[in-house]
């Protein structure tokens, strides 16, 4: 996990529904006129709601501040379930009867049907892969493979088995017919995998759940990624910890403090987590898709806030894939809000640009 909580509802330090929302309205109106006929009192009681869960192989916390009373900590935490088991069937590539499975296991060049979900997250992808020069690519999967990331049987492949399986890899080859929910192969053997985009779309499903009950401040992490909105019941603003990219180290190099309540995602990659060791020679399993290889450069993690997870989660991938040059050029060049954490010298060194300062308070740094 990349980024921590630092804020709880007792500020401790830790690491769609139309339908539904119309029936919690009208009980909520229904209750407020029987208080206003009745003259009762504690009607408008609010509260603070936490609860934690394992979903889409990680755990996912959500910080609720200043609930109505009508709500309970159960029935919340079924909806959250329910959205990310949907979302899992659609998405998840460990999943041999999840949609972009069945997408996968279809060697053709004719048009595929697809849900609206996996076609939004690709249309983003595709914008991301052009802008990043092709380092952003949902496409990588045979390479991941290759490799033995996907089944964690690490391996170091031939020049010559890389090579021929990047004949296979490329978004330039996918088509993409977003009006009605299509896509096609120019090659029958690309295969997509959403891991890098789909966690950040999870956090904006929940996200978008909440606001449509009427809770406009909260914290919603799934696997370190986050989105933050509104303030804590006490006042105060949502607060979040960077970890030090440092293999086998949990310390904190820098605290958030969120300033824009209006909401915002907080998605952190790095190369320092994940990784393995062949001979002596560390290889992370940020994979270059123009390369087929692991990333080589110094850039050590990426932090990017953005008002959409989705987004979010597909920019940090690119950026940290790029390396810290390019990074930073692309985040002026976007007009992105990153902090960049890169190595130089054995030392740690930061580029932190203006817009990501005007969003959130640095309040210490190790």
């Amino acid at each position: 996990m990349l980024l921590y909580f630092l804020d709880s509802i007792t500020n401790m330090l830790s690491t769609r529904v139309k339908t539904v929302h119309n029936f919690r309205l009208k009980h909520r109106l229904a209750l407020i006129l029987m208080c206003n006929l009745l003259g009762l009192t504690g009607c408008d009681r609010q509260q603070d709601i936490q609860f934690s869960g394992a979903a889409q192989g990680t755990t996912y916390t959500l910080k609720l501040a200043a609930v109505d009373s009508h709500f309970t900590k159960a029935s919340l935490q079924a909806e959250v379930d329910k959205i990310l088991a949907d979302i899992d069937s659609k998405m998840s590539n460990y999943r041999d009867d999840s949609e972009i499975s069945h997408i996968n296991q279809q060697h053709t060049t004719e048009w595929i049907t697809i849900s609206p979900e996996i076609t939004e997250l690709l249309t983003i992808s595709k914008t991301v892969f052009q802008k990043s020069k092709g380092c952003f690519d949902l496409t990588v999967k045979p390479i991941f493979d290759l490799w033995g990331f996907s089944k964690h049987e690490n391996r170091v492949p031939t020049p010559d088995e890389i090579q021929a399986t990047l004949k296979h890899v490329g978004m330039q080859a996918l088509e993409i017919d977003a009006p009605n929910n299509k896509i096609r192969k120019r090659d029958p053997l690309l295969a997509i995998d959403l891991s890098a985009i789909a966690q950040g779309y999870s956090v904006q499903a929940l996200a978008k759940y909440m606001e449509q009950q009427g809770i406009n401040n909260y914290l919603i992490e799934i696997g370190g990624e986050m989105k933050a909105k509104g303030i804590k019941s006490n006042q105060q603003p949502w607060k979040v910890a960077i970890q030090k990219p440092i293999p086998n180290s949990s310390n904190i190099h820098r605290i958030l403090e969120i300033k824009e309540q209006q909401g915002t995602a907080i998605m952190t990659a790095g190369t320092y987590r994940n990784f393995f060791e062949d001979h002596g020679q560390a290889y992370s399993h940020i994979l270059d898709p123009r390369t087929g290889r692991p990333v080589t450069h110094q850039l050590l993690s990426v932090t990017v806030l953005h008002d959409d997870p989705t987004w979010a989660d597909a920019w940090d991938t690119a950026l940290l894939c790029m390396g810290e040059t390019e990074a930073e050029q692309l985040a002026e060049a976007e007009q992105l809000k990153v902090l960049l954490i890169y190595q130089q010298d054995k030392e740690l060194k930061e580029y932190v640009n203006t817009a990501f300062n005007q969003a959130a308070i640095p309040l210490t740094q190790e």
